[in-house]
Parts: structure tokens; sequence; C-alpha cells
């Protein structure tokens, strides 16, 4: 007995050749031209991230003239925000990578984005905690709070980890003070630390101590000298609530791992790079400013980990020339051209079906005329 089948009809070759040629046509077509899109809040962050280039320009003029040289091994950017390995003011290590790619002004636009989400509006009080040890991201955090007219609560550390402002003639809360005589910031620290350990400057010696202190007293900051780490947690809690004056604090951004702020070595594996808005889910109690805040519902902006903050925002690591302000995916996009791509594919689909239909036609006029079909298109038997 005979088997009876059915046999899908083919395309001939040529046929296929041609869709698969106006396919990679198409596909190349669509790649060439993307649509760039504008990010939300886009002015804002343009205006924050040329604030914070003026703040950056203005800390490098300064650096140069109090004849600190700019190492072209450690900053190649040559931002003159890139500090030293060692000094007697340094609290710590640090990690130049980190240093070198925070040196953007392109950041002062994450945070913008970052205060958006977490539902900051004009005039609410933010809280800060600024530290020696990335004095461009301080200047990120204080742009962009300055642009979206927010209320900044600052308490700063004066020390500094390797690469960050830890030269002793131009420590942070000279840096800070600076830009607000200059008129570029229009407020500045309320209270410093000594930084390090406990905010203590426990393991620096009595002489980087001492550094410190004067650096406070001559900037006019009110001096924090807790005894403990519990004593440097609950005497930040205080003075953000004595500044805020009843006000709600509707968020806290953190700078870096200071241990006051972020908690011991369990408490800084509790909060996320970036925005977090739910307090964490801790197995042990951690006590830091940052606990406490989420621990009464504030977001919390956590500044750790800058090269994975910059990947996610579209910014370079250890840029080797300086960021050109409006550079980043923080700012724009490129997607696909979605309605291109719709065209190609209906183009596509429309020469498939017209192939098709030109096929059959002929298929049925060979057979009419009795003639052999043409074993390219694969009629027959």
């Amino acid at each position: 007995m005979k088997a009876l089948y059915w046999r899908p009809r083919r395309m001939s070759r040529p046929a296929l050749l041609i869709i698969a040629a106006l396919a990679v046509a198409g596909v190349a077509v669509t790649e060439r031209c993307p649509v760039v899109e504008r990010q939300g809040y886009y002015a804002e962050k343009l205006e924050a991230a040329h604030l914070a280039d003026r703040a950056l320009a203005v800390l490098k003029d300064e650096r140069l003239k109090r004849g600190i040289p700019i190492d072209p091994d450690s900053d190649p950017a040559a931002t003159g925000v890139i500090g030293q390995l060692l000094s007697s003011v340094t609290s710590h290590s640090g990690d130049l990578p980190a240093k070198q790619t925070s040196a953007n002004p392109n950041f002062a636009a994450v945070i913008v984005e970052l205060m958006k989400r977490a539902g900051v509006a004009e005039g609410d009080s933010v809280a800060l905690g600024l530290t020696g040890s990335f004095p461009a991201l301080n200047v990120a955090v204080c742009a962009a709070v300055q642009t979206l007219k927010a209320r900044p609560i600052a308490i700063s550390t004066a020390s500094a980890s390797q690469w960050g402002a830890n030269f002793p003639e131009l420590m942070w809360p000279t840096m800070e003070r600076l830009l607000v005589e200059r008129q570029v910031l229009q407020s500045r620290s309320i209270a410093a630390t000594r930084g390090g350990i406990e905010d203590r400057g426990l393991g620096m010696a009595r002489e980087g101590r001492k550094l410190l202190d004067e650096e406070i007293a001559k900037n006019g900051l009110r001096p924090l000298a807790p005894r403990s780490f519990q004593e440097s947690v609950d005497a930040r809690m205080r003075i953000y609530e004595e500044a805020a004056a009843g006000a709600p604090i509707k968020l806290y951004i953190n700078i870096g791992g200071g241990t006051s702020s972020v908690g011991r070595r369990a408490g800084k594996r509790l909060f996320a790079p970036g925005l977090n808005l739910n307090p964490p889910r801790a197995t042990v109690p951690v006590d830091s400013v940052m606990s406490r805040f989420a621990g009464r519902g504030v977001p919390v902006i956590h500044l750790v980990r800058v090269a994975e903050l910059a990947e996610r925002y579209g910014l370079p690591l250890q840029p080797k020339t300086r960021p050109k302000v409006g550079d980043g995916a923080v700012f724009v996009r490129r997607e696909y051209n979605r309605p291109l791509a719709a065209g190609v594919l209906i183009a596509l689909v429309a020469v498939m079906l017209a192939l098709s239909r030109t096929q059959l036609a002929l298929r049925v006029l060979l057979a009419k005329s009795g003639a052999p079909a043409d074993p390219g298109t694969g009629a027959g038997p």
C-alpha cells in the first residue's frame, strides 16, 4: 500500500537568499539607527553635573596654587582630587581605582536620580555623612542636593583613606569651606570628626590626630570627640536631629565605609550600593547611623563600591581624561528604534508572502501547461 503523506512546499533557493539578504540588511539598519532617549530629570542632572564640575575645577586650581603637584601615575586625568598613598592624616587603606572612578562630575547626576527615586522634594531635610576619603563624591552629593533645593545637614570626617583628601595642607574641611567662600556651594558641614576607627583616629600617630583637630577648629566646625563607637553613633544622630529642628529627615546619604555610619564588619554587608528603600534583614542587630535611619523608614543612599555604581549608570571606570559633563547613560540611553524595527519586520513578512504567492502561481501555470516542475521550487511528487 502506497503511503500517503503531506510534504510542505519549499521556497526556491534564490527566494531564500533574497529573504536572508533582506533580513541581514534590516538588522544592520536597525543597529545603525538607534534612537537616543533622554533619561528622567535630564535638566536637573545636567545642572548638578555642571555645578560639580565647577567645584572640582576650583579644588584643582587651589591645589596647584598651594604647590601640591598632581601625580600623572595616580591621577592620569589630572582631576586634582586624588591624594597620596600615605600621610600623617591617612586613616586606613584605600582603593586607587575607586578614587579615580569617583572623580567624575557626572556622579552628581546619579545622585539626582537616586534622590528623586527616594522622593526628596524641594525644602526637604537630607542628612549627609561626608568623608575625606572621597572628596569628589562629597562634591557630587552637595551639588545634587543644592540643585534639587533640598536642605543638607552634613557631618564630615577630616581624615581620609589612601588616595583621598589626605594632604595635610588641603583636607576636606578646608576644601568644603573654600567652595562656599568661592560661592560654588551654598552650605557646608556643621560638625566633623577625626574619622578613622570609632571616629577617634585610633591607630594614627599623635601628630596626625593633632593636625585633624586643628583642621576641624580652623574651619569653624563643631568637633565630635567620641570615646567609643556607640557614643559616636549617638552623637551623630543627636546632631542631625537638633539641626533638623523638628522637621522630618527624608533621606540619609552616606559616602564610603565609615564604621559609625555603616556599622562594624557585619554592618558593611547589609546595605547595597545605591538606593536602599527598605531596612535590610539582619540576622543579628547591627547599630550604625544608616541602620537607625533605615529602621525609622528613612531611605538610605549608600555610596560604596564605586565601580559597580559607575557601570550601572554608564560612567567610565578609571577615566584617563577628565570626563565631560553630560556623558553617560544616566543622561541619555541608546535604544532600538521600535518603529523602524517593526517596519523592517513587516517588510520581511510582505516579501515572504509575495515570493510565496509568486512561486505558487508559477506552479499552477506549470501544472496547467503539463510542463515538469522546476526542482528548485520543491514542486512535484
